[in-house]
C-alpha cells in the first residue's frame, strides 16, 4: 500500500463533501491582461486592513510623503504597517467608511497624489538565502504583507509558524473558485516566476516535504505558466484540480490535496500544512527581491454594467468610484455593486469605500445577470442546504437557533466551522438568507465572548487586587507580631533579662541612698541655721497679718467716710479719729513686731536683708502717697471740711502702702532664701541693705522738714492744724517703727561680714562716719529751724516753748555723743588683733564726742535769740510744746530701752566664752546697733522740733 507522499508524488487527488456548480462567468474579465488606471484625486487608507491590532501613527497632518514611506509603525498583536501607495501630502487624518458590510468608520489617512510618484528608498535583497530566517521574517513584517485571498491574515504571523510545529506541506491556492474573479488567474499567467519566487522564499523559511500548488482545470494558461516556471524545483508540486465550489475553501484544499482534515476549531497547522495564496507569494517576493511594501494589488472589475471588464493593479486606498469610473460603469435602477464575489462578497452601502489588501473583485451586474433575491419563505426541510454544505454542518438548525438567539447551542453545532461559502443559501428552495444569520449570530457570540473575556480580566484584577490587600494586612499584622517573637524565648536569656533588671533595680537602690545621703546633709546643715528654713510657719503668720490688714483697712473706711461728712462739727471730732488711728496703728506695729521675730527664728540673716528691702519699699511708697497728699492739703487751705477730707485720704493711702509693704515683705523672704552662702557676698547685700535704708531715712526726714512748712501756712483756722498736727504724729511714728525695725534687722546683716580683721575695722570707720554725717545733718537741721520761727514775730509764749525744746535736744544730742564715746572704745576692745587700729579709732571717737558737745552748746546759744519771732496764739504754742514733750520723754525712753537691750545683749555675749572671730563680729553688731540708734534718735528730734 502506498504512503501518503506517494500518493501525493503520484498526483492522487481527494474529494470533499458537499459544494455545488455555479456558473463561472470568469471569461468576462479574463480576455485581457492586467491594466493600470490613472492616480485617484486622493487615496483613503485605513489603518486597519487585516486580522489584528492597529498600527501607531508616523505622520501628521500636512506632511509630504513618498511612495512606499511607512505611515505607520506595526505593534503587537499582529499589527501591521500602512505604506504610501505613491507620494504626496497627507491632507487629513479622520474617521472614513470601512469596507465592511456595514461600512463603519475607521481611523483613517487621507492621501492627496502630487502626480510624481517619488519613491523612497527601498532595501532590496540580492540573495535571500543568505539572511536567516528572522530578517527574512522581518522584511514580511514591515512589507505590511497580509493573506490576499480573502481573511487578511498576516503573513510574517504564518512564516513564523514552524518554530512551534513542523510544516510538513505548504500548499499555495491557486483555485480561485468564486465565479466572476479571475485575479489569481492572470496573476500566475503573467507573474509565475514571481510567484515561484514567493514559494521559495516560504520554502527556506518553513522547510516543509512539498510545495503543493492547486489550480483549478478551468485555467489552463495558469497552469502552463506556472509549471514552466517551478521545473527547476522537484519539491513544487502543480495539482489540477476538478472545478468545484467551493475547493479554493482553505480546509478543502487541504482535504482535497492531503486527504487531511482540520478538526473543529482548529488551523491547518495543527495538521501540519499551511496555506498561502498566489497573491501572497507575490507580494512576498516583491518586498524581499524589491524592497517594496505592499501598495498595490490585482482588482477583477467585471459585471453587465462594466463596458470593460478586466484585471488592474489599483493602489490600495482607491475608492471604489474611482475603479468603476475608469471600467466605463453604467448603473441600472436598483444597481448594486458587491465586493468580492457572488458566492461570498457583500453589497457595498456606498461606492466611497476603499480598496483594502483583501479586496479582489468588483462586481457591478445587472438584474437579469444576478436577480434581486425574494421574499424569505418558510424552510420546507428538504435538507438540500445540509447536503451543499462542505462542512458537514446543518444549515437549517444552525438558522433556527440564529433566529431564537441560542448562542449556546450554536457553539455546539459548531456554527464557526461555516466558512460563509454561501452554498446552503445558494440552493436553497424558500431564498433563506441563511449566510446573513450566521453572520449576525458570529457577531453576536464575538462580541459576548469579549464581553465574558473583559469581565473574567477584571475578575481577576479584582481577586488580584484582594489578595494584595489580604496580603498587605497580614504583612501589617506581621509586624506587629515580630516583637513578640524577638523577645527571648529561653530560660538562659530570661534569666539574663531578670539579671538585668536587678542590677538596674540596685543601681536605683544605690541612687536613692545617695539621695537619702544629701537629704541628711541638708537636715544637718539646716539645723546649723545655714539652709533654707520650713516657710509652713511664715505662711501662716503671713496669712494672719494679711487677715489683721484686711480688717483694719474696713474698720478705716468705715471711720473716713463719716469723717468726710463730719468736718465741720469742731476739731473734737478730728481729734478722736486721728487718736484712734493712731491706736490701731501702733496695735498693727506691735503684732507685726511679734509675728516677725517667730518668722525669722530658722535664718536670722536672711529675714532681716528680706525686711530691711521690704521697709525700704515701703518708705518709698509712702513718699510716693504722701506727696499727692501734700498737694491736696495745700488745694484745702480755705475749707477745714477740705483738709479734713485729705487727712482721711492720707491715711487710707499709708494703709494701703503699709499693706503693699507687708504683702512685698512677705513674697521677698522666699526669694532671699535662694541666695548664695558666700560670705562676700552677703556682706555686699547687707551693705546694699544699709545704703537703702539711710537714703529711706533721709527721705523722711526731708519729707518732715517740708510738712512743717506746709502746715505754718495755715493760719486761719485751728481744726485744721489739729488734723495736720495729727497726720505729721503718725507720720512721725511710722518712721520711727521704721527705724527700729531698721535697727533690729541690720545686726543680723553684720554678721555675715567675713573674719578678716582687716574689714572689721573698715565696717568700724564706716560706722563712725554715719555718726558724723547724722550730726552734720543735725547741726544743719538746728540752723534752718530758727529761719523758720523768724517768720512768727506774734507770740512769745510759743517762742518760750521752742527754747525749751531746743534745750532739750541739746542735752539729748550732748548725752548721746557721750553714750557713742563710750561705746567706741567697746568697738576697740572687740577687735584684739592690732592694737593700734583699736587706738586710732578711740581717739576718734573722743574728738567726734567732743564736737558734738560743742556744737551742742553753739545750738542752745542761738536758739533763746529766735523765740522773740513767735507767733500770737498762746493755745497753738501749748499744744506744740505739750507734743513735744511727749516726743521728747518718748524719744528718751526708746533710748534708754535700747541702750539697756545693747548692755544685756553686751553682757550676755560677754559671759560666754567667744572665739576671736565671734568677738570681732559681736563688736560689728554692736557698734552698727549704736550708730543706727543714734541716727534715729535725731532723726526723731528732727521731727518734734519740726512738729513744735
Amino acid at each position: 500500500m502506498e504512503t501518503l507522499l506517494e500518493q501525493i508524488e503520484h498526483g492522487k487527488l481527494w474529494q470533499f463533501p458537499g459544494g455545488i456548480h455555479p456558473p463561472e462567468q470568469k471569461s468576462v474579465s479574463n480576455q485581457a491582461s492586467i491594466g493600470r488606471i490613472p492616480l485617484p484625486d486622493y487615496l483613503v487608507l485605513p489603518l486597519k486592513q487585516h486580522i489584528g491590532a492597529n498600527g501607531q501613527l508616523l505622520v501628521n497632518k500636512g506632511d509630504t510623503v513618498h511612495k512606499g514611506q511607512a505611515l505607520t509603525r506595526p505593534g503587537a498583536n499582529w499589527s501591521l504597517p500602512v505604506h504610501a501607495p505613491t507620494s504626496g501630502v497627507i491632507s487629513d487624518i479622520k474617521p472614513m467608511p470601512s469596507a465592511h458590510p456595514s461600512a463603519l468608520p475607521e481611523l483613517s489617512i487621507v492621501l492627496t497624489p502630487d502626480g510624481e510618484d517619488r519613491w523612497c528608498e527601498l532595501n532590496p535583497v540580492a540573495d535571500y538565502k543568505q539572511l536567516d530566517n528572522q530578517a527574512l521574517i522581518d522584511i514580511i513584517h514591515h512589507a505590511g504583507i497580509a493573506g490576499m485571498g480573502g481573511a487578511g491574515f498576516p503573513t510574517y504571523v504564518k512564516a513564523d509558524s514552524a518554530k512551534h510545529k513542523p510544516i510538513e506541506f505548504l500548499v499555495v491556492n491557486g483555485v480561485e473558485c468564486e465565479p466572476y474573479i479571475t485575479a489569481d488567474d492572470l496573476l500566475m499567467r503573467e507573474h509565475a516566476k514571481q510567484i515561484v519566487q514567493g514559494i521559495e522564499i516560504m520554502q527556506h523559511l518553513l522547510n516543509p516535504e512539498y510545495v503543493l500548488v492547486g489550480i483549478e482545470i478551468n485555467k489552463p494558461e495558469a497552469i502552463e505558466a506556472m509549471t514552466a516556471a517551478a521545473a527547476h524545483n522537484n519539491k513544487i508540486l502543480i495539482r489540477s484540480l476538478p472545478v468545484k465550489y467551493p475547493s479554493g475553501g482553505e480546509k478543502q484544499l487541504i482535504q482535497v490535496l492531503t486527504s487531511k482534515e482540520v478538526p473543529s476549531g482548529g488551523i491547518p497547522a495543527d495538521v501540519g500544512v499551511l496555506v498561502q495564496n498566489v497573491g501572497t507569494l507575490f507580494a512576498v517576493s516583491e518586498a524581499v527581491s524589491k524592497g517594496k511594501p505592499l501598495i498595490e494589488r490585482v482588482v477583477t472589475i467585471t459585471g453587465n454594467t462594466i463596458q470593460t471588464p478586466q484585471n488592474v493593479w489599483a493602489l490600495l486606498g482607491t475608492e471604489i468610484k474611482h475603479l468603476l469610473t475608469c471600467q466605463g460603469f453604467e448603473p441600472v435602477t436598483e444597481q448594486r455593486v458587491i465586493m468580492g464575489g457572488p458566492m461570498m462578497g457583500f453589497t457595498l452601502p456606498t461606492v466611497r469605500i476603499p480598496v483594502v489588501k483583501t479586496t479582489n473583485c468588483i462586481l457591478a451586474p445587472d438584474n437579469q445577470e444576478l436577480a434581486v433575491a425574494g421574499p424569505e419563505q418558510a424552510c420546507i426541510r428538504c435538507s438540500a442546504c445540509a447536503d451543499a454544505c462542505p462542512q458537514t454542518l446543518l444549515p437549517q438548525q444552525l438558522q433556527w437557533f440564529a433566529k431564537g438567539k441560542e448562542y449556546d447551542k450554536l457553539e455546539e453545532h459548531n456554527l464557526f466551522d461555516c466558512i460563509e461559502c454561501g452554498a446552503c443559501a445558494y440552493v436553497c428552495p424558500s431564498e433563506i438568507p441563511l449566510v446573513q444569520y450566521y453572520r449576525v449570530a458570529k457577531a453576536e457570540i464575538r462580541e459576548q465572548k469579549l464581553e465574558k473575556v473583559k469581565a473574567e480580566r477584571a475578575k481577576e484584577r479584582f481577586e488580584a487586587r484582594k489578595e494584595r490587600l489580604e496580603r498587605d494586612q497580614e504583612e501589617r499584622q506581621n509586624r506587629h507580631k515580630r516583637p513578640a517573637r524577638s523577645t527571648p524565648r529561653n530560660a538562659e536569656q530570661q534569666d539574663k533579662v531578670s539579671a538585668a533588671m536587678e542590677r538596674v533595680k540596685q543601681k536605683k537602690d544605690s541612687q536613692s541612698a545617695v539621695q537619702a545621703a544629701i537629704e541628711r546633709a541638708k537636715a544637718k546643715k539646716a539645723a546649723d541655721g545655714t539652709l533654707e528654713p520650713d516657710n509652713s510657719e511664715v505662711a501662716l503668720e503671713r496669712a494672719k497679718r494679711k487677715e489683721k490688714a484686711r480688717q483694719y483697712k474696713a474698720e478705716k473706711d468705715a471711720q473716713a467716710s463719716p469723717e468726710m461728712h463730719a468736718g465741720g462739727e469742731g476739731s473734737r471730732k478730728d481729734a478722736v479719729a486721728a487718736a484712734i488711728a493712731r491706736a490701731k496703728a501702733k496695735k498693727a506695729a506691735q503684732q507685726s513686731d511679734t509675728a516677725e521675730p517667730q518668722t525669722a527664728t530658722d535664718d536670722p540673716r536672711k529675714a532681716a536683708v528680706a525686711a530691711a528691702i521690704a521697709r525700704a519699699k515701703a518708705k518709698k511708697a509712702a513718699q510716693q502717697d504722701d506727696q499727692p497728699a501734700q498737694q491736696q492739703s495745700d488745694e484745702a487751705d480755705s475749707d477745714p471740711r477740705k483738709a479734713a477730707v485729705a487727712a482721711a485720704i492720707a491715711r487710707a493711702k499709708a494703709k494701703k502702702a503699709a499693706k503693699e509693704a507687708e504683702q512685698q515683705a512677705d513674697t521677698e523672704p522666699t526669694e532671699t532664701d535662694a541666695e548664695p552662702e558666700d560670705p562676700r557676698k552677703a556682706a555686699v547685700a547687707a551693705a546694699i541693705t544699709r545704703a537703702k535704708a539711710k537714703k529711706a531715712a533721709k527721705e523722711a526726714k526731708q519729707q518732715a522738714d517740708a510738712e512743717p512748712a506746709e502746715t505754718d501756712a495755715e493760719p486761719e483756722d485751728p481744726r485744721k492744724a489739729a488734723v495736720a498736727a495729727a497726720i505729721a504724729r503718725a507720720k512721725a511714728k511710722k518712721a520711727a517703727k521704721e527705724a527700729e525695725q531698721q535697727a533690729d534687722a541690720e545686726p543680723a546683716e553684720a554678721g555675715a561680714e567675713p573674719d578678716d580683721p582687716r574689714k572689721t575695722a573698715v565696717a568700724a570707720a564706716i560706722a563712725r562716719a554715719k555718726v558724723k554725717k547724722a550730726a552734720k545733718e543735725a547741726e544743719q537741721q538746728a540752723d534752718a529751724e530758727p529761719a523758720e520761727t523768724d517768720a512768727e514775730p506774734e507770740d512769745p509764749r510759743k517762742a518760750a516753748v521752742a527754747a525749751a525744746i531746743a534745750r532739750a535736744k541739746a542735752k539729748k544730742a550732748a548725752k548721746e555723743a557721750e553714750q557713742q564715746a563710750d561705746a567706741e572704745p567697746a568697738e576697740v576692745d572687740a577687735q584684739p588683733d592690732d592694737p593700734r587700729k583699736a587706738a586710732v579709732a578711740a581717739a576718734i571717737a573722743r574728738a567726734k564726742a567732743k564736737k558734738a558737745a560743742k556744737e551742742a552748746e553753739q545750738q542752745t546759744d542761738t536758739e533763746p535769740a529766735e523765740v522773740d519771732a513767735e507767733p500770737e496764739d498762746p493755745r497753738k504754742a501749748a499744744v506744740a510744746a505739750a507734743i513735744a514733750r511727749a516726743k521728747a520723754k518718748k524719744a528718751a525712753k526708746e533710748a534708754e530701752q535700747q541702750a539697756d537691750a545693747e548692755t544685756a545683749d553686751s553682757a550676755t555675749e560677754n559671759d560666754a566664752p567667744l572665739s576671736a572671730e565671734e568677738k570681732r563680729q559681736a563688736a560689728i553688731k554692736a557698734a552698727v546697733a549704736r550708730a543706727k540708734a543714734k541716727k534715729q534718735a535725731a532723726a526723731k528730734d528732727q521731727e518734734g522740733n519740726d512738729l513744735s
